[in-house]
């Protein structure tokens, strides 16, 4: 099992460890920063859900309500880990990100809550830009040449996101009307309705 004293060296934590984690450590708090129709379709049993730009407009709140033992999840990692970072910057520094995601943890044996089935956002990303380029690289050999550009936008966006670990394509799918789902979680509903850790609650009794 991985040690807490080594969480700021070893962020990554694998599905079993969590399993374990999940009937040892009572001060566990999982957040899953996909989007709601995401955790919707499925999630962690007893994960909270913080969507990504929810997450990066109230980080601070957040953190303030957060205690030792946070594991952050998503799709695949690459979410989780822009979280880990962000919440680092507001004292968070000991926090995991959750090996495979979502899917890995129910592959793994996992328990989890299933719903509506969808597409997850990193597999529309990949599909968009899949047929852009497709439309680009045929466009460009029967109609017009300059339709070429859009394959060497969609590259030049792609790098972009991999260089600066974002995507604003996955960012404009969250907002379309399929992605939404029928509450979708406010600062209220998702940050404020966190139970504060314990130690940050002992914390403020002795300030």
């Amino acid at each position: 099992m991985t040690s807490l004293s080594t969480a700021s060296a070893v962020i990554a934590l694998d599905p079993e460890t969590l399993q374990s984690w999940f009937k040892e450590h009572r001060d566990l708090v999982v957040i899953d920063v996909r989007s709601a129709a995401e955790f919707e379709s499925m999630h962690i049993r007893g994960s909270y859900n913080v969507p990504l730009p929810l997450l990066s407009e109230h980080t601070d709140e957040l953190a303030a309500r957060l205690g030792s033992r946070v594991v952050l999840v998503c799709q695949s990692g690459v979410r989780a880990e822009q979280a880990r970072q962000r919440l680092g910057r507001s004292g968070i520094d000991g926090a995991f990100v959750l090996t495979g995601g979502a899917p890995g943890f129910a592959a793994a044996g996992g328990d989890v809550v299933k719903g509506k089935d969808r597409w997850d956002l990193e597999r529309q990303v990949r599909l968009v830009a899949g047929s852009l380029v497709l439309v680009g690289l045929v466009g460009g050999k029967f109609v017009s040449p300059k339709i070429r550009t859009i394959a060497g936008v969609i590259g030049t966006g792609l790098t972009f996101s991999a260089a600066t670990n974002t995507c604003a394509m996955g960012q404009a799918l969250s907002a379309m009307p399929w992605n939404k789902a029928a509450d979708e979680p406010t600062r209220e509903s998702a940050i404020l309705a966190l139970p504060v850790a314990t130690e940050v609650t002992d914390e403020v009794k002795a300030a």
